[in-house]
């Protein structure tokens, strides 16, 4: 045993001085993984908790050791070797969850690659005085446990890799069971690419059968330093009960207001391409339209002729409320993320084509309006003055400071709901994904932590932020 640790401390220090002068790639695959269980054939996959998280201890003991260059390559390796294989993993994605839509998951994935920040958001920051300098850098925590959804799956393991990697860390995927051959698979490929781009196996782990069971001991293992959980609000309180640190993204319930002095065509295009994006299944999604009297006929019929299918029928729209909630409240996971001919289909409500979104009029209590549905079903409700709309979107929106939209062209107006709101993403004028980077600007996440406050996560927000005192210097002013 002494012979191993030694070996192991050597091999730790020859490769720490190699990346440390960006030398030559060296595998140390052999010298992190142990006599750990590793499932055979499939890099960074291993039977226990236990075991996944002991080889990226390990792994991430020589990764915090190497330059940011090296980290810098690892995820410039991962935005190369997985542009090619967008398309496969959207189909993969669609093909393992029966949810959203191939053309808009790789529009994500693209997205994904494109504009998740890497190294450079890690930025220094300095304070210089008569008694000496100050920094505030950001460094690794260590081993991080990441949580993440069925509904977008691929997205954000990628993200939260590249993210996480950023910051130095090694990273524990406890994925969705709904999504576990396609991330498995995924965990399996980067751990792959980020070996043969910088030879450190095993910073990126999962195990061979997620279960609630298994992310539960993920959470309360003692080398997992921060927790990161992007799914529904049950799993988020779990983690918040564990002890540790921990970065929530919670529900949302966006809710779109349509004023008499917006551009009412473009709102409605932008409302019909939000609501309907990858069959609405991103929490940024409007889930509900709240539009002023005078307009909202006006409105109605631009969504109608940007591809919405209107019911009227109040029989037919108490079927849909049937058959996609259930008794509990919940939406139906048979539907979730379901295209609207489907939906429709199964309603027994006649449709030509392939119809992106499924508009009504109600109240603003009524389920659609109250509840995520997570599918292309828009509730529409009228409102008589701004201030009225504007107490209608708190309703809805519910204090979960996720998203909101607003399109007017009243700045004072935009700028009463933006306060008001106070919600992590607020978008004027546009489709609810500008807030996530696609045809807007600002860099993309898929972890937007509204619980726990940090909201549109980067790297920086998986590194500790320490403070450096140095007494005797460095001030030259």
């Amino acid at each position: 045993m002494e012979n191993k640790q030694e070996l192991e401390r050597m091999i730790r220090s020859m490769i720490t001085e190699i990346m440390r002068g960006d030398g030559p790639m060296v595998n140390v695959s052999s010298a992190v993984t142990g006599e750990s269980q590793a499932v055979e054939g499939e890099p960074g996959v291993f039977k226990t908790v236990g075991a996944a998280v002991e080889a990226a201890k390990k792994a991430q003991h020589i990764f915090e050791e190497c330059t940011l260059a090296t980290r810098g390559k690892a995820i410039t390796a991962i935005r190369t070797a997985m542009r090619p294989m967008v398309e496969t993993l959207a189909k993969m994605t669609y093909e393992e969850t029966g949810m959203g839509r191939v053309a808009d998951k790789i529009i994500k994935l693209n997205l994904t690659l494109d504009k998740t920040p890497g190294v450079e958001d890690l930025v220094t920051e300095c304070e210089t005085g008569d008694n000496g300098m100050t920094l505030y850098e950001l460094s690794p925590y260590g081993v991080i446990g990441a949580i993440t959804p069925s509904t977008n799956p691929s997205e954000t393991l990628i993200c939260n890799a590249i993210g996480m990697l950023a910051a130095g860390n090694a990273i524990f995927f406890s994925v969705h069971p709904g999504a576990k051959k396609l991330s498995r698979w995924l965990v399996s490929r980067l751990n792959e690419i980020v070996r043969d781009a910088i030879g450190i196996e095993n910073l990126i782990v999962t195990i061979e059968e997620p279960s609630i069971e298994a992310a539960q001991e993920m959470m309360v293992h003692p080398d997992i330093s921060l927790l990161v959980v992007t799914g529904g609000p049950g799993v988020v309180h779990q983690a918040l009960c564990s002890g540790k640190k921990v970065i929530g993204a919670g529900a949302g319930n966006p809710p779109a207001f349509v004023d008499e002095t917006a551009q009412i065509k473009k709102a409605a295009q932008d409302i019909v391409l939000g609501a309907s994006f990858d069959n609405n299944i991103l929490c940024i999604a409007e889930k509900s339209v709240v539009a002023m009297r005078s307009i909202v006929d006006e409105l109605v019929q631009h969504m109608i002729d940007a591809g919405s299918v209107l019911i009227t029928d109040e029989r037919q729209i108490n079927t849909l409320l049937e058959i996609t909630l259930q008794a509990n409240g919940s939406p139906s996971r048979k539907f979730v993320g379901r295209n609207a001919k489907v939906i429709l289909e199964a309603a027994g409500i006649p449709c030509e084509g392939d119809p992106r979104l499924i508009i009504m009029r109600t109240d603003k209590n009524h389920p659609f309006a109250t509840t995520e549905m997570l599918m292309p079903i828009l509730p529409i409700v009228t409102v008589d003055s701004f201030e009225e709309g504007l107490a209608t979107c708190l309703f809805l929106e519910n204090g979960l400071h996720h998203t909101a939209v607003m399109h007017s062209l009243n700045m004072e107006r935009l700028n009463r709901m933006a306060r008001a709101m106070k919600t992590s993403i607020f978008v004027k004028n546009g489709p609810s994904f500008a807030g996530l980077g696609y045809n807007g600007e600002g860099t993309t996440t898929f972890t937007i932590a509204t619980p726990t406050g940090e909201a549109t996560t980067t790297a920086r927000h998986f590194a500790r932020r320490r403070r450096c005192c140095l007494t005797t210097g460095f001030q030259i002013r």
